[in-house]
């Protein structure tokens, strides 16, 4: 699908602009403390002109046929784009919390980590993240490394979602 930036992009979005958008695929997820899962993922971007995208992000867990299981993580914030390709990403998840992280992007790839995560009572043990996306052959490709329940940061979903 052919993507045009929007005449309104704010200049310090330009490294982040190929997100803009809606994609939507598949993905899988791993991690010591559960079982190995499939899921069905739509990301949302938007942006306003200022110098931010706003991002959503809804998925499923699936079964072997790609059939819809039960509703899985949402998550919703901020893509804050600083000078010289540097990011904020601001976050919010259902599960209850909340992540700062910093990084960069440049043309096709953002990469953050975590600077901070509070947690409410009553989420699991959750302490920092590290994510990677890319655009590879005009698909969003990503991968989220995690560190929780006592385990050391390590690979916990991957991704490949197409623009719809």
């Amino acid at each position: 699908m052919a993507f045009e930036i929007p005449d309104n992009l704010h200049p310090q979005c330009g490294p982040v602009a190929w997100l803009l958008g809606t994609w939507a695929g598949n993905g899988h997820g791993d991690y010591p403390t559960i079982d190995p899962f499939q899921f069905g993922q739509e990301l949302i971007f938007t942006h306003d002109g200022r110098p931010f995208l706003h991002y959503m992000a809804r998925a499923w867990i699936v079964d072997e046929a790609g059939e819809k299981v039960r509703d899985g993580a949402l998550e919703t914030g901020f893509l804050r784009c600083l000078p010289d390709g540097q990011v904020e990403l601001l976050l919010t998840h259902n599960t209850g919390f909340v992540e700062i992280y910093y990084g960069m992007a440049e043309a096709g790839k953002l990469e953050v980590s975590t600077d901070a995560v509070v947690r409410s009572h009553t989420a699991k043990e959750y302490v920092g993240g590290h994510r990677l996306y890319g655009n590879v052959e005009g698909d969003l490709l990503y991968a989220y490394d995690m560190a929780a329940m006592g385990e050391a940061l390590q690979p916990h979903l991957w991704a490949r979602l197409k623009r719809r």
